[in-house]
């Protein structure tokens, strides 16, 4: 396969080009516009490679990040996706453009208390799942109109070299300080009380492969759920990690990390991505810690 990867100098992208080259040796990344917001440069690019396939991650992909910076999030998250989805649609038709949407999409839908299916209603909360929704439903629209393009919605996701944007690094690059000596035993938190559906982002890469698989015979438009099913409190992730490494800290409560709105649980239904793609996450949730806090070690080494 000839593999199109937007974002792919990114966290996720990072991974997935290590699971791509894993899985499918012989396959070829090729090379992306490097600013999905110029249309006629994503345009040439494709044009160019005429990918078999192309997987769609780049994105602000950190609620922060798009709420100080709404209109660069609208830029790259939509109209960005949007280059994208036309320039697959007009130079690689028959190729597959996978979106990498996110959970993050249905908001205050989760209130309803029940696991969220795909066919549930979007109700964005922040600026990034605007952005994001927005780009999902647009694609779905161009399905219609005969864009071979799979959305796939998957819940929160880490692992190794993930930014300190996100919950798990955060907490992780903060004990990693303490255990070396190089910050003081506090630790700073938001809201620990919130619950999530938490990945393995090595895990979700291999979905995103399932579904470029040709024996997967998804419709255009299919949407996915990538969750495991079972939720995790915020809290439980910071005593898992403290325990991991054996330090002792004080938590305290910092108002910069606390949401102005913060959905208390997220928990969505993953069936269909088992019935379509076979797919179920297999990294124990103690191996994904324990490879976080390894890589922060490694991090707070070099700094």
């Amino acid at each position: 396969m000839r593999i199109l990867v937007t974002g792919q100098r990114g966290f996720v992208g990072q991974h997935l080009k290590n699971r791509l080259k894993a899985r499918f040796p012989q396959s070829e990344i090729l090379p992306s516009s490097p600013d999905i917001r110029d249309a006629r440069a994503v345009d040439a690019a494709v044009a160019t490679s005429k990918p078999d396939h192309c997987i769609h991650l780049a994105a602000i992909s950190s609620i922060g990040n798009a709420r100080q910076g709404p209109d660069h999030a609208w830029q790259v998250n939509l109209q960005g996706t949007l280059h994208v989805a036309r320039s697959m649609q007009r130079h690689a038709p028959q190729g597959r453009l996978l979106f990498a949407s996110t959970a993050e999409a249905y908001g205050s839908t989760f209130q309803r208390g029940t696991p969220v299916a795909e066919d549930a209603a979007l109700a964005p909360g922040n600026t990034y799942a605007a952005t994001k929704a927005a780009a999902d439903l647009a694609l779905g629209a161009m399905a219609k109109e005969g864009l071979n393009v799979i959305r796939m919605r998957p819940f929160n996701h880490t692992g190794p070299n993930q930014s300190a944007d996100f919950v798990v690094p955060a907490f992780a690059l903060q004990i990693a300080r303490i255990a070396k000596g190089l910050q003081a035993p506090e630790i700073r938190v938001g809201n620990l009380e919130a619950q999530r559906d938490f990945l393995d982002v090595r895990d979700v890469c291999d979905a995103y492969l399932d579904a470029l698989m040709p024996d997967n015979a998804l419709e255009r438009g299919t949407i996915l759920n990538l969750c495991s099913g079972q939720t995790r409190s915020i809290r439980s992730i910071l005593d898992d990690l403290i325990a991991l490494s054996g330090v002792k800290a004080d938590i305290l409560t910092d108002p910069n990390r606390l949401r102005p709105s913060d959905t208390p649980v997220a928990r969505g239904d993953g069936s269909l991505a088992r019935q379509l793609l076979s797919w179920a996450p297999r990294i124990p949730w103690e191996q994904t810690l324990s490879d976080i806090y390894t890589d922060c070690l490694e991090r707070v080494g070099t700094e």
